[in-house]
C-alpha cells in the first residue's frame, strides 16, 4: 500500500466566535491576514548539587493561545475584545441630529430662553455633514459654530471653514427674532423664548447624514466592562482537492484590541485570545479534517 498524501493546511478562511450560552454566532471574521493556534509547553526540571545537568524533567503547564491579524472591525469585536457597549441604529434616510448637550454653562441649550433643539433644515438633508459640532455664544442671542473635522465637508453643497479655529459661519448666527439657519450645512437652530446666552457658554451636537445604518460604541464604561467568554470556529482555506480543516475552540477569552491607523494603509489589528480547558467537552479544542469526493 502506498503512503497517504500528507495532510497540510493552506491559508485561512474565517473565524466565527459563538456564544457559550446557546451556541449562536456573534458574527464572522473573514478579512484575516493570518491566524495561528499556539500550544507552548514547559518542562519542570530537577536540579541540585554539583550536577550541571537536570536529574529529571516532568511536564509543566501548556499555554494555549490563538493569535488573529484582522483587517475588519465588526460591532461584536468591540463587545468581545474591548467590553464595549454597542448600539446599532437603523437606517436614517433623512439623516439625524442628536446628542445636543451643554458643555460650558447651561444657557445655550435652554428650552425656555435659548436654543431648544437643532433640526434638519427643510428639504436640505443632503447638506448634512457627518461629525461633531460645537456652538459657542458670542452675546445674549448670537453664536458661532465649529466643525471638528473636514472629513465630510464636501457632502452636498460644499462647506468651508472661515478660519483656522474651524469656525464654519462667516457671520454670527442670530436667533434674537427667529430660528437660526446655517446655509450649506442643513442645520436649523430652534429659538426658544428670548435667548439669554452667557457669552462664552457652549454646547455640542452630532450629525449623521442620510445613511443605511450606523453604530455607536462606548468602550470603558463602568456599566459594560465585561469581557464574555466565547467559543470559536476557525476554518482554513478550502484546498483545490476539496480538503477542509476546522478547529472548534471550546472556551476563549480575550481582552484588548489595538486599532491602528496608518497613512494610506488598511488597518490591521492584532488580537491575542486565550484558549481555556472546557470540562463539558473535556478538552481545549477539536480539529476536524475532511476529504470530500
Amino acid at each position: 500500500m502506498a503512503l497517504s498524501a500528507p495532510r497540510s493546511i493552506y491559508g485561512i478562511h474565517s473565524v466565527t466566535p459563538y456564544r457559550l450560552t446557546d451556541g449562536t454566532p456573534y458574527g464572522i471574521i473573514k478579512v484575516l491576514q493570518s491566524s495561528s493556534i499556539s500550544l507552548s509547553g514547559e518542562t519542570v526540571e530537577l536540579t541540585g548539587g554539583s550536577q550541571k545537568y537536570p536529574w529529571a524533567s516532568e511536564d509543566g503547564l501548556i499555554t494555549a493561545e490563538m493569535s488573529l491579524a484582522v483587517s475588519q472591525l465588526e460591532d461584536f469585536m468591540f463587545e468581545l475584545f474591548l467590553g464595549g457597549d454597542v448600539t446599532v441604529n437603523a437606517a436614517e434616510t433623512g439623516g439625524a441630529i442628536d446628542d445636543f448637550l451643554n458643555v460650558k454653562g447651561a444657557t445655550v441649550k435652554d428650552a425656555t430662553n435659548g436654543i431648544s433643539g437643532i433640526t434638519i433644515t427643510t428639504a436640505d438633508s443632503a447638506d448634512l455633514k457627518f461629525g461633531l459640532y460645537t456652538v459657542k455664544a458670542l452675546s445674549a442671542n448670537t453664536f458661532d459654530v465649529y466643525y471638528m473635522s473636514d472629513v465630510d465637508i464636501g457632502r452636498g453643497t460644499n462647506g468651508v471653514y472661515v478660519n483656522d479655529a474651524l469656525k464654519i459661519n462667516a457671520s454670527a448666527v442670530d436667533v434674537s427674532a427667529a430660528d437660526g439657519v446655517l446655509a450649506d450645512w442643513g442645520l436649523t437652530f430652534t429659538k426658544a423664548g428670548t435667548p439669554a446666552f452667557v457669552t462664552g457658554n457652549s454646547a455640542k451636537f452630532r450629525v449623521r447624514p442620510p445613511n443605511s445604518g450606523s453604530t455607536e460604541i462606548i468602550v470603558g464604561s463602568t456599566a459594560s466592562q465585561t469581557f464574555p467568554e466565547f467559543g470559536a470556529i476557525v476554518v482554513a482555506q478550502k484546498r483545490g482537492n476539496g480538503e477542509m480543516v476546522e478547529f472548534d475552540l471550546f472556551r476563549c477569552k480575550a481582552a484588548g484590541m489595538p486599532i491602528p491607523m496608518e497613512t494610506n494603509a488598511w488597518s490591521q489589528t492584532e488580537i491575542s485570545v486565550k484558549c481555556l480547558f472546557d470540562s463539558i467537552n473535556d478538552g481545549v479544542f477539536a480539529m476536524r479534517h475532511i476529504k470530500t469526493v
